[in-house]
């Protein structure tokens, strides 16, 4: 593995701060990644030197960021091999994403006594936008369920999959239990029953390889922020067949080809659900982390963080009363846990005081906190900058916290 650490780190400052004194170790980029010098430089280079609104102006500057905009993109395009730019839709996030499909697809396809899947492991943003949406249109949300393994029950798939299924909505990667997910054969099980399906890809898009080609994947969603690009940022990837039917899910410039007090008529994909003056300066520095990632190698990176993961893991289980939730044979770089007679908050606490950033609740995922009968845990994430020294740091800090209890 071709993985130069001490050169990724030098292009994040912020790892070089102390906190309360003591090193700081990041350990929460399954909440938000760390900004490496590139993007922040891109961002403001942009507001030095070519600041301008896309696609309207007919200046240097508004033609300059308009070229900029639409290449990254095409780099989106590239990086998760869609067949055409027509396909990437630039959203505030994730979740807003999300909520564009809910809203769109669901009013143009979703009717009275229809189903919609969703897994029982997903975050907040992926079942509530389904519920409003069912709830409008008087549809049910089933449960997709999963075993204390954090392993999605796949064979119940086909049974609980109806004429009244309209949409699957799964994620890619948990963001509580670290499971990578069997979205491609989820994905070839709804299509045998002409059923799409939506991937969120917020925890996947940063750590591994995505084809939606491959997938075959209806809808793929995912965030800049969690990426090392600018928050307000996100993509959503559509197949034109789904889009072209789809409603606009907002009204605005930029959406319409002609508004009259007759009618309006509206713009082609993918601008038909980009209304208003996007988030220019993020998607332009989202550019610069796709850079970086793509010069790092992803697999590269995948395996790097795979070998924290395990390294962690094992580490953790050194510790007595340590329960860890997700023990899936396919992870991404997440752990959560308990310690035993320790609450979340508490221990976060500690090890805030200690350097380490690390997130504790219920990690947006009441439903998966049910499952296990939890009101929340300790989740640690890895980013491309990580290392098995703050590993170390880490599990030495968290045994002196453990002896405090």
């Amino acid at each position: 593995m071709n993985y130069d650490i001490d050169k990724i780190r030098s292009y994040f400052p912020v790892l070089k701060k102390e906190v309360y004194n003591k090193p700081f170790i990041y350990f929460d980029s399954a909440a938000s990644s760390q900004k490496p010098v590139q993007v922040l430089m891109k961002e403001e280079e942009l507001h030095n030197e070519y600041y301008g609104n896309i696609h309207r102006g007919a200046h240097y500057m508004a033609d300059k960021a308009t070229n900029d905009f639409e290449g990254v993109r095409e780099k989106i395009k590239t990086f998760i091999n869609a067949t055409s730019t027509k396909e990437i839709v630039f959203t505030k996030g994730t979740t807003e994403s999300i909520n564009l499909v809910a809203s769109s697809f669901c009013e143009r396809f979703v009717a009275e006594g229809d189903e919609i899947i969703v897994s029982e492991m997903e975050h907040h943003a992926n079942i509530v936008p389904w519920q409003l949406a069912a709830e409008r249109k008087g549809a049910r949300i089933v449960k997709l369920p999963f075993n204390d393994s954090g392993i999605l029950e796949i064979e119940r798939l086909i049974e609980l999959i109806s004429d009244k299924t309209k949409l699957i909505s799964v994620a890619h990667v948990s963001n509580v239990l670290g499971t990578i997910n069997p979205v491609k054969e989820i994905i070839n099980i709804a299509h045998h029953s002409d059923v799409p399906v939506l991937v969120d890809g917020a925890q996947a898009a940063p750590h591994v390889k995505i084809d939606v080609q491959d997938l075959d994947a209806d809808f793929y969603v995912f965030s800049a922020h969690k990426m090392y690009g600018p928050n307000g940022v996100g993509i959503l990837f559509g197949k034109e067949k789904w889009l072209n039917e789809m409603p606009p899910y907002q009204g605005g410039g930029e959406m319409i080809s002609e508004v009259s007090f007759e009618g309006t008529t509206f713009n082609d994909l993918p601008y038909k659900f980009e209304a208003g003056t996007p988030h220019i300066t993020g998607v332009i520095a989202f550019g610069a982390a796709i850079d970086l990632i793509n010069e790092t190698g992803l697999e590269n990176l995948t395996a790097w963080e795979h070998s924290l993961l395990e390294y962690a893991t094992a580490k953790l289980k050194e510790i007595e009363g340590l329960r860890i939730y997700g023990e899936a044979t396919q992870k991404s770089g997440v752990i959560s846990f308990n310690i035993e007679g320790v609450h979340s908050y508490d221990l976060a606490m500690l090890l805030d005081k200690m350097g380490v950033a690390l997130r504790s609740g219920h990690l947006c995922a009441d439903t998966v906190m049910a499952h296990y009968n939890i009101p929340g845990c300790i989740r640690i994430s890895f980013g491309m900058y990580n290392t098995k020294a703050e590993i170390d740091a880490f599990w030495e800090a968290l045994n002196k916290v453990r002896m405090m209890f």
